[in-house]
């Protein structure tokens, strides 16, 4: 049987630690020197998917069906000749932000998002990946006020949830611009995010523009949506319909970039605070995680293992992953935790990787 694995994306390549009874060691190391923009296990096929931003080259895409024995590469989306960013620059591909299968009933096909704001869509092994016009040519996606870049030059799709109920419907999310959800395979797209705050924006309540940093569903109930938010943390109990601001009642946790959530139990979820967007270090210098077990309405503070002083370690949205009761995530400054305990208790797996930039386990094969 196949060991459970944790796919680390780093600023010099991908790391593959393997686990033997919770003793995680690295068995091996792929597109060394590389950056790897984000990791993916395809849970219907089990294909590693893996996306490089090479500095010179620009964004690649790779693929192994046998858990990086051997790697394949295929053509990364690419912008048709006449699609224009909506200062009427031609689009071009800047970085693959999210890859995310299609649904059981469609083994193969893939969504896949980008910078500058595009969603493509492969139908299948073989296939070229399309360009979703129905987001494309969303008229919000069109004005510079509602896309916009944060942190970037331009827009990107960094989430991409499909609800298992139902593969047609699909919510993906955007920094700037917000959560938009489709009810009829990415044909039309609709703006989810009524109660959102856009603090940065003079109207904080406008329908596009809000700047979601990660959007996750709990597979137990689908209808309950997360997101870790440039202006707080979020969820909703109707499908994006409204969203309630969860975010500590003492302002802590508030800003951040990654979340999980447990996908058992749509109550729990975990976010690692960061002190704000112009300063982006852990809090007072000492690196926590914080879990909710009654759907936000109280944090918890967990800091067993983790550094506590003269820390400067924050982490990305892709970078904190979740398994049953493991958790991992790795930091801006190459290091590396994982517990075993639903993050009671951490410990460091390395203190010397290049910046994390995503993780992934792959499934466990063995249990």
């Amino acid at each position: 049987m196949t060991k459970q694995k944790l796919l680390v994306g780093t600023g010099k390549g991908l790391i593959v630690y393997e686990n033997n009874n919770n003793d995680w060691q690295i068995s091996a190391i792929h597109f060394q020197g590389l950056p790897a923009s984000y990791v993916y296990e395809d849970e219907i096929t089990d294909t590693w998917w893996v996306a490089i931003n090479h500095r010179h080259w620009g964004p690649k895409l790779h693929y192994s069906i046998n858990q990086g024995k051997d790697w394949h590469t295929i053509s990364a989306p690419k912008y048709p000749q006449d699609a224009e960013m909506n200062t009427g620059k031609r689009a071009s591909l800047k970085k693959i932000w999210s890859i995310h299968h299609a649904g059981p009933e469609k083994p193969g096909a893939l969504w896949v998002g980008t910078e500058p704001g595009g969603l493509f869509f492969r139908y299948g092994a073989d296939q070229p990946f399309e360009l979703v016009e129905g987001l494309w040519n969303h008229p919000s996606r069109k004005d510079e006020n509602q896309w916009f870049g944060a942190g970037r030059d331009f827009p990107f799709i960094h989430s991409i949830v499909v609800d298992p109920r139902n593969s047609r419907h699909v919510y993906i999310a955007v920094s700037c611009a917000g959560v938009f959800e489709t009810l009829d395979g990415g044909h039309t797209w609709a703006p989810c995010n009524q109660g959102l705050i856009a603090a940065y924006l003079p109207n904080p309540q406008v329908e596009v523009g809000h700047d979601p940093h990660l959007l996750l569903a709990c597979k137990a109930n689908p209808d309950i949506l997360w997101q870790q938010n440039h202006c707080g943390i979020f969820r909703s109990v109707n499908g994006g319909k409204q969203w309630d601001n969860i975010t500590g009642k003492d302002g802590f946790p508030d800003y951040g970039f990654a979340l999980a959530i447990n996908h058992d139990d749509p109550n729990m979820a975990w976010v690692i605070p960061a002190v704000s967007d112009e300063i982006r270090t852990a809090k007072d210098l000492a690196l926590c995680i914080c879990r909710t077990s009654d759907g936000g309405k109280t944090w918890e503070d967990l800091r067993k293992g983790l550094p506590q002083e003269n820390c400067f370690d924050i982490v990305f949205r892709h970078s904190l992953a979740i398994s049953g009761p493991n958790l991992a995530f790795g930091s801006t400054t190459g290091n590396l935790f994982f517990s075993s305990d639903y993050g009671d208790h951490w410990k460091l797996l390395s203190s010397h990787l290049a910046r994390v930039d995503c993780l992934a386990f792959t499934r466990d094969l063995e249990s």
